[in-house]
């Protein structure tokens, strides 16, 4: 049975070529055609021995998910649908702006951990994506997006056009950990992708022993999903807080910054109306992270259908803006990216089916 090489980093791969009677050199030589030039053929590979391609090919396979659909918005944000079969689908989309382009992947279909806010969760989950459906996207943008080779030698490298990642898209990273870190073990290889732990940022919604586990393993930029400034507000919006309360969160982010490529966390705050949006709750975050070096991300709430939300006013979010920034926070408010194509941030739905029968459950009024 042939092994999809998308499935291995560069540890993995010097075994495979073990295994087929290679030497371990060859391994960077594969990860070389297969992610910096985007090689999918072995035939295609012309550095390598006719003999070694005939072994790869009647061994393996460089397999990514495939495109079902391919959208663009207005603002030049690109969305892609992927197969990952079964009837199942995953969204990955490009950010494009002036000084960077961000890419934002995918690492579940689906997710289990329901966030009341995020259409994601309202799909509910199905299974977690392999290595090869992770890395996958970002080879596959890098496809689409590329624009031509440096130079006239060949192979030469596409020029970069997604220089961030971000592991933001469907589903909660740490709780598929050992294929996203495989997955961030070939985005910071520089026979790979070659990016710096500064540009490749996981977000998680709280899952503690996870977010120790990564700091011992691939410390990258850590973005924290808080949306609320107190126990009881957050166990409604994020549930996972009843099993790993705010108190445990903040201390594991201090841990954290141990091993960080940045000195500081990005926490993520989606502003509801009316729910977690007040001065008030501004101060409370103050009190909260007092001690947390950070920056907070403000997140206009995207509206989907049923949500049961409402996107907080400009004026209201300006205001929360001021609060913090008055105490000497870095705030940004992100800006709503296509948003007319479902690709802005809590819009990325997908195609799942729901093991958990979340979504049925929802849509017949049922309590999750």
């Amino acid at each position: 049975m042939s092994v999809n090489l998308l499935d291995f980093n560069a540890t993995a791969l010097a075994g495979f070529c073990a295994e087929i009677g290679e030497k371990p050199f060859r391994a960077k030589q594969l990860l070389r055609w297969i992610h910096r030039f985007g090689e999918a053929d072995f035939a295609g590979m012309s550095e390598l021995a006719k003999g070694l391609r005939e072994k790869l090919s009647a061994n393996a396979v460089i397999e990514p998910p495939q495109l079902i659909t391919d959208h663009t918005a207005a603002d030049g944000t690109r969305k892609w649908l992927l197969s990952v079969g079964g009837g199942n689908g995953i969204e990955t989309v490009f950010i494009p702006e002036v000084s960077r382009g961000t890419l934002c992947i995918s690492s579940q279909v689906g997710c289990a951990l329901a966030c009341t806010f995020c259409s994601t969760g309202r799909q509910g989950f199905n299974r977690n994506l392999t290595v090869a459906e992770i890395i996958g996207q970002l080879w596959w943008a890098n496809k689409a997006l590329a624009v031509g080779p440096e130079g006239d030698s060949a192979p030469s490298r596409t020029e970069r056009v997604i220089t961030n990642v971000v592991m933001m898209g469907m589903g909660e990273p740490l709780a598929n950990f050992e294929n996203v870190v495989t997955a961030l073990d070939l985005m910071l290889d520089d026979n790979a992708y070659g990016l710096s732990r500064r540009r490749v940022t996981v977000s998680t919604s709280g899952l503690v022993p996870a977010m120790d586990r990564l700091r011992e393993r691939c410390p990258v930029a850590l973005a924290v999903s808080l949306h609320a400034p107190n126990d009881s507000l957050r166990d409604q919006l994020v549930p996972i807080n009843r099993k790993y309360p705010i108190k445990e969160l903040l201390a594991a982010c201090k841990r954290y910054l141990q091993a960080a490529p940045r000195d500081f966390i990005t926490f993520e705050y989606v502003m509801l109306d009316g729910v977690n949006d007040s001065p008030g709750h501004a101060r409370e975050l103050l009190r909260l992270t007092a001690d947390v070096p950070c920056k907070f991300n403000l997140i206009p709430f995207n509206p989907f259908p049923n949500s049961g939300f409402k996107r907080s006013p400009s004026e209201v979010v300006s205001r929360f803006r001021d609060v913090l920034m008055r105490a000497g926070l870095v705030t940004t408010v992100r800006k709503t990216r296509g948003d007319d194509i479902d690709a802005a941030c809590g819009q990325l739905a997908g195609k799942v089916l729901d093991k958990t029968q979340r979504g049925s459950r929802a849509l017949a009024g049922v309590p999750r």
